[in-house]
């Protein structure tokens, strides 16, 4: 499979470790009374013969670990989807998108959105839909926004002469700088936690979503818009199948410049709400230091930037939020071991301490570089994120039992 690739004897110190310490590098336990729901966007899952055995079988302990599980990258070819379903086996279900971000016949990369779910925890409701921006929306954008749009035309105009006067290398493409559809439609599914004796099931939507890789505009305008998508169906809880959602995918948010980045989107975060009911809630648990950390958990594999996200909307009407963690408990991840907690699993940190002995850290430029190589095409070159929650407590079942005991 290539020089660059782990050799069997690599492989085998990779999965004795893995064996021996799996929650040193952060992959999470399953564990009854919780559902452990993640992320992980697997580069170019698509034909089942561009990745090694030993790479087949990485993943499929993995994704073992999760209840419910969204894959970003996954190929028209569908031959990845089901060998990492034959990794899996009988008790994953899996849900697939169309191909999205390619018109049929263009030129150009098309992806699926995809969800592994575990079909004794997890049950899948009636609704699966991609989301987009209805055409009255489209149409109320372009009108508020005409005027960069025609500016936008002219400045295209003037490339594409000076591109057929041969006096410009590369051929312009137009760019009206202001969101009009998503690069790939997010794929929104509705999903069941289903309940143990003494606990309420959890009932979500989630939006699986592969925002642009472009100009910091262009992803900022897509985040945007599924952030405003996301808050108005909380708000309108009555016509919503299930009032809460969880967001999960690869944002591609923009941290080249941590400081102003992040204080960017803390502001936007923390008034993403409003002018919406108080009860509204807004979670993005990756956006803190977890409190057993001393620095953000990062998505990629050259462990730089977190461009994978999860994100939690819902209500707290009745002050208990369901069961989903608020921003203001971001204190207490972690503390009880059935949740709420959130973590990444930081395979970089086990190959290097599995492949070379010494942290990630601890490597040198050119040693991280090689090391990154052998796996960021057959593995992938993002890390899994993860959130558990704890199955809320059924009152009624609780009180009932207390009162059992009184008489």
């Amino acid at each position: 499979m290539g020089e660059k690739e782990f050799s069997n004897d690599e492989w085998q110190k990779i999965f004795d470790e893995l064996a021996t310490n799996a929650s040193t590098y952060g992959l999470p336990e399953r564990r009854t009374g919780s559902a452990v729901i993640g992320s992980f966007n697997i580069r170019k899952l698509g034909s089942a013969d561009n990745r090694s055995p030993e790479s087949w079988k990485f993943l499929g302990q993995i994704c073992q670990q999760f209840d419910l599980l969204a894959i970003q990258e996954a190929m028209d070819n569908m031959e990845g989807v089901r060998r990492l379903k034959q990794e899996l086996g009988d008790e994953y279900n899996v849900i697939v998108s169309n191909t999205t971000g390619v018109f049929p016949g263009d030129q150009g990369l098309g992806e699926r959105l995809v969800y592994f779910y575990n079909s004794y925890t997890v049950e899948r409701g009636e609704v699966i839909s991609d989301l987009t921006y209805d055409r009255s929306k489209v149409n109320q954008i372009i009108l508020e926004n005409l005027d960069t749009i025609i500016a936008s035309k002219q400045d295209f105009e003037e490339k594409m002469k000076e591109y057929e006067a041969g006096d410009r290398k590369t051929k312009p493409r137009f760019d009206p700088n202001v969101f009009l559809s998503f690069i790939r439609q997010p794929f929104l599914a509705s999903f069941k936690i289903k309940e143990i004796p003494g606990t309420l099931p959890y009932e979500f939507m989630t939006v699986n979503a592969h925002l642009i890789y472009g100009k910091s505009k262009d992803r900022w305008n897509e985040f945007c818009a599924l952030m405003d998508w996301l808050r108005e169906r909380v708000v309108q809880k009555d016509k919503s199948y299930f009032p809460s959602f969880i967001l999960l995918g690869d944002l591609n948010l923009d941290f080249d410049n941590p400081e102003k980045d992040y204080s960017k989107m803390e502001s936007y975060m923390k008034n993403i709400d409003a002018g919406t009911p108080d009860e509204v809630k807004v979670n993005f648990p990756f956006l803190e230091v977890h409190p057993n950390q001393t620095e953000q958990f990062t998505s990629n594999v050259k462990l730089t930037q977190r461009y994978d996200q999860i994100g939690l909307f819902f209500r707290d009407d009745d002050g208990k939020g369901k069961g989903f963690p608020t921003h203001s408990e971001r204190g207490t991840m972690g503390k009880d071991p059935l949740g709420p907690d959130f973590g990444v699993f930081n395979f970089t940190e086990l190959f290097s301490k599995a492949v070379t002995g010494k942290t990630y850290k601890e490597l040198s430029g050119s040693e991280q570089k090689a090391l990154v190589k052998k796996y960021e095409n057959k593995v992938s070159d993002h890390i899994p994120l993860w959130l558990r929650l704890k199955l809320p407590e059924n009152e009624m079942k609780r009180r009932n039992t207390s009162n059992e005991g009184n008489n």
